[in-house]
Parts: structure tokens; C-alpha cells; sequence
């Protein structure tokens, strides 16, 4: 029995030996040995030949159509104003006292189908559909049996991601968050100055490079010139929690969130005690003036940490950016726009909170094929005279929906989980009105 557990020990310390020496110090000073490089390279080869194989078992050269939609509805361009014009072109003179006809009718009941057979908000919160199987079965509903073959490497690859690729990953991912929490306390000691906020960055980039590699993150960074600067905004799209990670792993931010507790509030206290950080109570988070004034003296701050916020409030599918929420640009100072695009051909990194828990989620990252991304850092903006905040929040999302080829919508994301607001309604119903007893401009 003995013998057993000295082998089991043995076996243990040379895999966390191969795991510090090959993998935890090289990322922890941004260095690659090239292992990844090598894994990526293999994984691209293997999924070319699968969809090679899928393509001929169905007997025709034919890939799914890559869209964020289902193709089902074919919607058009036009305004509300364009398209009832078009269906009153061939009415009679409206009588004295009104535009309304019967053809209008056409139009909202076209609009309310189409909304209930695939509306805008609902299929952004859902996995992006693929182009081709990554041989996951997650994101593609299109598979079926093609050939012995294809199934044994679907085999190969099961056994690998949870029996190699998860245990690696898991300690990875427990080794970079131990170190976060014990490093960021052991900082937090120290007196305030030039030497303490050094450490702390160094503290936190190195824990976020190693929690990357605990997921096999291939991030791919342009246009570095315009990163975020001290004393600035971060803002970018959301995807997923790793978005932070992600981001991080180039450049310290100071983060903003609600406190929480367990292990994510074990985790919130020891960063700030090292670092600036932004946590609310939840009482705090529902005064909005209390919470601005608070960003506002941290933006004040130019030897403070740029401030990472994420606008849209909720995660997206990766597919669109929906509206930014005003809150972050009512601040001031320079806001630095990010576009995050992942690329879901080798791990859906979305985040489905309504469907799969933290931990679920989590679990399915690790036991991907890899993270893979690109960033771009967008050059800084600033609130143009006579522009409100909506419209530079506006004017911001849509520079990092082009940037990141993504949909720009101008929906809400809380309607994940809430109704559409009184207020949306009440605006479709004063554009109608107008039109109604308003002059007919296609008269």
C-alpha cells in the first residue's frame, strides 16, 4: 500500500514539475517555448480534414452559410416610413383629417411575425452557429454519422481534452488564481508607493498570463499603440468572464464590479488590497450618483490604472454589440474603445449565464480545443461638443462593432432577462402617430 502511494506522489510531482517548468514560469514572463504554436498548428491540420470528410460523406461540396442568423427571415433595410409608403403607393388620396389606411395593418403584422419567428435580441444569446464541426458537437447542429474514421478521431479527441488537455488546464487555472490571491495580500502589506503599485502589476499580469495558458488562449493583439493609458476608460464588447483575462494579459486594468461573495470575494478582496479596484455593494450599486462620483475620482487620478468596463452590461454571443449603457460615458476623460472577436471554430466562448453556471462554464472552456482571439485596441475618443452621452456611447459602439465585424444593434441586452420597456413601445407608437397626422411624404 505504501509503495502505491509513493508512486501516486512520485507521479504527482513530476507532473507539477513538467507543469511549472514547461508552461506556469514561461507564461509568467510572457515567454512561449512554442508547445501552443505546435498544438494549434496540429489542431488546424486535424479540423481541415474533418470538415474535408464531412463534405465528402454528404456527398457535395456544400458549408452551412455563415451568418448570426438562421436565414429563416429575409428583413429588409428600409425604415417604418419607407416600407408603409411602399404599401400606400397605390392607395387613393388619405380623407381630411388623417393618413391612416387599412394596407398599414400589413406592415406591423408583418413585423410582429417576423419577431416572434426570429427576432434580434433572443439569437444573440444563444451559441454562434458554426461554418463547419469543430468536432466538439457544442455549437454545430448539422452533424450526423459519417464515417468510422471521423468517429474514432471525435473518440481521440474526447479522451484527449478531458483526460490530458482538463487536468492541465485545471491546475493551471487553480495554480494562477492561488497565486493572485496570496501575491495581491502579500503586496497589499507593503506601504503605499511607486515600488507597491510595480509589484502589484507585476503580481497581477503574471497571474492573468497564467490563467490564459490554463485555457490555451491564443490572442492575437493590434494596433498596441493605442492601448489604454492611466487616468483612462477601457470600454469593449462582452462575451464572456474571460474577457478580463483576455485583456489583461497585455496591460493592468482596475476593475468594476458588484462585491460578491465565496471565492469570488475571497479573490475581490485581496486584489484591492493591492491595487485600486472599484467593487459596490449592492446598496451602492443603486445609487448612480453615488457610483459616478466614485469613477469620476478614480479617472481624476491620472497615476491610477485605466478603469475596464464592459457597457453592454450583459454577455453577447459574440456575434453583435448592443447598446451601451450611458453610465460610463457620463464620466469623462478619454474613453479607450476595444473589439474583441474569438473564433468559435475552436471553442465557443460565450457564456450563456441563463443556461450554465460559472463553474459549468467554466468546465466547458477547459475542455475545449482552445481559446482563440483577436483584440483590437481602437485610437482614444472623446465627447465631441454638443454631443449627450447616448450619442457618444452611440457613436463608440459602433466604432468597435466595425472594427470587430460585428452587427451594431441598438437593443438592449437586459431584455436577456427582462421585457421590452415601455418607453421602446411608446416610441414606435409616436413614429406611427406622426406619420398618420403628419404630412405624406411619399405623396
Amino acid at each position: 500500500m505504501e509503495d502505491g502511494w509513493d508512486v501516486a506522489f512520485a507521479v504527482l510531482r513530476m507532473w507539477f514539475s513538467a507543469v511549472v517548468a514547461l508552461i506556469m514560469f514561461p507564461a509568467m514572463f510572457g515567454v512561449s517555448l512554442g508547445i501552443t504554436e505546435v498544438y494549434m498548428k496540429v489542431l488546424v491540420k486535424t479540423l481541415e480534414w474533418a470538415t474535408l470528410r464531412i463534405q465528402r460523406g454528404r456527398g457535395e461540396q456544400q458549408r452551412l452559410k455563415a451568418s448570426p442568423s438562421n436565414g429563416i427571415i429575409q428583413r429588409g433595410d428600409g425604415s417604418m416610413e419607407q416600407e408603409i409608403g411602399d404599401l400606400r403607393r397605390c392607395r387613393p388620396k388619405p380623407p381630411v383629417g388623417g393618413d391612416f389606411t387599412l394596407s398599414d395593418v400589413f406592415y406591423f403584422n408583418r413585423k410582429g411575425i417576423e419577431s416572434i419567428v426570429e427576432d434580434q435580441v433572443t439569437q444573440r444569446f444563444s451559441s454562434e452557429e458554426l461554418v463547419s464541426w469543430n468536432l466538439l458537437t457544442r455549437t454545430n447542429n448539422d452533424f450526423q454519422y459519417i464515417s468510422l474514421r471521423l468517429t474514432i478521431l471525435w473518440g481521440l479527441g474526447v479522451a484527449i481534452r478531458y483526460c490530458l488537455l482538463a487536468p492541465l488546464r485545471i491546475t493551471l487555472a487553480a495554480i494562477g488564481l492561488s497565486w493572485l490571491v496570496i501575491g495581491t495580500s502579500v503586496v497589499g502589506l507593503l506601504p503605499s508607493s511607486r515600488a507597491k503599485n510595480w509589484l502589484s502589476e507585476l503580481v497581477h499580469l503574471m497571474c492573468y498570463r497564467i490563467c490564459a495558458r490554463g485555457l490555451s488562449a491564443t490572442i492575437h493583439y493590434h494596433n498596441k499603440e493605442n492601448r489604454p493609458k492611466k487616468g483612462g476608460i477601457c470600454v469593449a464588447n462582452h462575451t464572456s468572464p474571460i474577457d478580463v483575462v483576455i485583456l489583461a494579459n497585455d496591460g493592468c486594468y482596475a476593475m468594476v464590479g458588484q462585491v460578491h461573495g465565496g471565492l469570488m470575494g475571497v479573490i475581490q478582496r485581496s486584489m484591492v488590497r493591492s491595487c485600486p479596484h472599484i467593487w459596490f455593494e449592492r446598496s451602492e450599486m443603486k445609487d448612480r450618483h453615488l457610483v459616478t462620483q466614485r469613477l469620476k475620482d478614480h479617472v481624476a487620478d491620472k497615476t491610477k490604472l485605466p478603469i475596464l468596463i464592459f457597457p453592454e452590461g450583459t454577455c453577447i454571443n459574440n456575434t453583435s454589440v448592443m447598446m451601451f449603457k450611458k453610465g460610463s460615458f457620463e464620466i469623462g476623460g478619454t474613453i479607450y474603445p476595444v473589439a474583441i472577436k474569438y473564433d468559435p471554430q475552436f471553442g465557443d466562448a460565450f457564456w450563456n449565464s441563463a443556461k450554465y453556471s460559472m463553474v459549468s462554464y467554466l468546465l466547458r472552456m477547459m475542455t475545449s480545443w482552445a481559446i482563440v482571439c483577436n483584440v483590437w485596441y481602437l485610437p482614444p475618443m472623446e465627447q465631441e461638443e454638443g454631443e449627450d452621452a447616448v450619442q457618444f456611447a452611440n457613436r463608440v459602439k459602433s466604432a468597435i462593432a466595425h472594427q470587430g465585424g460585428l452587427v451594431d444593434l441598438s437593443w438592449d441586452g437586459g431584455l436577456k432577462r427582462g421585457k421590452v420597456k415601455e418607453t421602446l413601445k411608446e416610441e414606435q407608437q409616436k413614429m406611427y402617430s406622426n406619420m398618420v397626422v403628419g404630412d405624406d411624404s411619399s405623396d
